[in-house]
């Protein structure tokens, strides 16, 4: 297996020859995170990501036998789309995810019917207050730009989604690079989960990550590194 290990201080590289082989290794992780969580708290809480980088890790992960019925799935972020749309996080999560093995999992959305982005914020938080908090296992994504979950560069109040002593569970975004109004969880809830991977795929995004974690740059990748509890989990290929 052609497959290499870089330390970072607050995070540790894994690359891979090959997206199906990154997929299979980072679903094992997962299965094995949520596996121990079930046996220690009786359940599973995962949050994952959408874009079109997860697909098959998705695949790989809702062919493992877990007990997935113990298991809660949220998103870290979604567009103020409905599931229909081919940018729902939502929809490519129950296309990818939510089958085989894993269509026993419950899973809660963030996009509701609302008059406003800010009413999807106070509704979700509500929906979601009731999970087991924290996160078991979090699953991110990074764009070019440095941007994760929804913490875009240019996000109106991004100091408030970075705040590490926030006590909200969703908040709403509004980025003009984001393309339309989003919903994320806020890096507090994401930095306390017992497990953290960052998954991200080719020479671009690798450029990318490597530029963020720069000395001197405040990318907002970087600022979820730097306020994790634990080391962040990095999964490339190319």
């Amino acid at each position: 297996m052609a497959r290499e290990q870089l330390n970072g201080t607050a995070y540790n590289w894994h690359a891979f020859a090959g997206r199906q082989e990154l997929a299979a290794a980072l679903a094992g992780h997962v299965a094995g995170r949520l596996t121990k969580a079930i046996a220690e708290r009786g359940t599973g809480l995962l949050a994952v990501s959408g874009g079109t980088t997860p697909a098959k890790f998705f695949a790989a992960l809702s062919m493992i036998p877990i007990a997935w019925d113990k298991v809660t799935v949220t998103l870290v972020d979604e567009r103020f789309v409905p599931a229909s749309s081919p940018r729902s996080n939502a929809g490519l999560v129950a296309a990818n995810l939510l089958q085989n093995a894993a269509a026993t999992a419950r899973f809660v959305p963030l996009y509701h019917d609302n008059a406003s982005i800010e009413d999807a914020a106070v509704s979700d938080s509500a929906a979601l207050q009731s999970l087991s908090w924290p996160l078991d296992v979090v699953l991110l994504g990074m764009g070019t730009d440095g941007h994760t979950a929804s913490f875009f560069p240019d996000a109106e109040e991004l100091a408030k989604l970075l705040d590490p002593s926030s006590e909200s569970i969703v908040l709403p975004v509004h980025a003009a690079s984001a393309g339309e109004p989003r919903l994320t969880l806020p890096l507090a809830r994401i930095v306390s989960a017992g497990f953290i991977a960052l998954h991200i795929e080719g020479e671009e995004k690798r450029t990318a990550f490597e530029d963020a974690m720069g000395l001197g740059k405040r990318k907002p990748i970087r600022a979820v590194i730097e306020a994790t509890q634990r080391p962040v989990e990095v999964f490339w290929a190319r």
